[in-house]
């Protein structure tokens, strides 16, 4: 079973690739709080076109998404959303493939998984600006990624099995975490990770303690959906299907943040939520 997922996995790259991904558009809702919970609002359908548009994350100060789009030359590039201005640009146009991009904390470099000439996989920074490329990690066949802190970063490395790593910059480490790895896995503080790993029906999650060393099992989910965040109220976030669920780790339990079941969507996979909780940005999978 895991060499089937394994090999539905690098197909799925090598259709990435090629441009023939899945048509995918991109929705944002507004999110209002009240005493008896939150709901959803507001819905724009910020993409609206066909082809794909995917992996979207929200800029620090919640006035930007990022997200990937193939266009007419099949390469994917980097787009950037503002929510003010409900304004679309692009930020690079490259005969290379940018995937995964993230602002840093400081606004100056979008982050990115670039698939480049030779047909590595590595992490550049590129000017938010200019979307120039500047700098990139020597660390190659990174599928996903997330910075821990300025020197640690976890990657969800190609290997055969799929594997989940770390680097730190300063001291060139690189140490294993775990095979089979979801494609999330979100930093909780600057020195632990949430993260999961994979079976056969279900994905358990765990954190992980850089300090200590120590990984410690915080919740299961049983199906293979490998989408979530962290948020810094409602803790683990996931999607499922048409719902967002969040864990409530003092009960042990699963439980229904958002559905979104009558929006229209047909299955949301890849989501985000601004740091400021006032928006939600979700990928329908068409």
């Amino acid at each position: 079973m895991r060499r089937k997922l394994n090999l539905l996995l690098c197909l799925l790259k090598l259709l990435v690739l090629k441009g023939q991904a899945p048509d995918t558009e991109l929705w944002l809702f507004r999110i209002k709080t009240s005493k008896s919970g939150m709901t959803l609002e507001k819905p724009i359908n910020i993409t609206k076109r066909e082809g794909y548009d995917n992996q979207p994350s929200f800029s620090p100060d919640s006035k930007k998404i990022f997200y990937v789009s193939f266009r007419e030359d099949n390469q994917a590039d980097i787009y950037q959303y503002d929510l003010r201005h409900r304004r679309t640009n692009a930020v690079t146009k490259t005969p290379i493939s940018e995937y995964s991009p993230v602002l840093t904390a400081d606004g100056k470099f979008i982050t990115s998984v670039v698939v480049e000439n030779d047909s590595s996989q590595c992490i550049h920074f590129i000017n938010s600006l200019n979307g120039i490329h500047e700098t990139k990690l020597d660390v190659d066949s990174v599928g996903y990624y997330t910075f821990l802190n300025q020197d640690t970063i976890v990657y969800y490395k190609l290997t055969e099995p799929h594997s989940l790593r770390y680097h730190i910059k300063s001291s060139s480490e690189d140490r294993w975490l775990g095979n089979f790895p979801s494609r999330a896995f979100k930093p909780i503080s600057r020195n632990t990770l949430l993260y999961g790993l994979k079976d056969t029906s279900k994905i358990i999650f765990y954190t992980y303690n850089f300090l200590l060393r120590k990984a410690e099992k915080f919740a299961t989910y049983p199906s293979l959906n490998e989408d979530f965040v962290w948020h810094p109220i409602l803790g683990l976030v996931k999607s499922e299907g048409l719902q967002i669920l969040y864990y409530d780790s003092l009960l042990q339990e699963w439980k229904i943040l958002f559905d979104l079941s009558a929006f229209g969507l047909k299955k949301i996979t890849r989501f985000d939520i601004d740091p400021k909780t006032n928006y939600l940005v979700v990928t329908d999978n068409l």
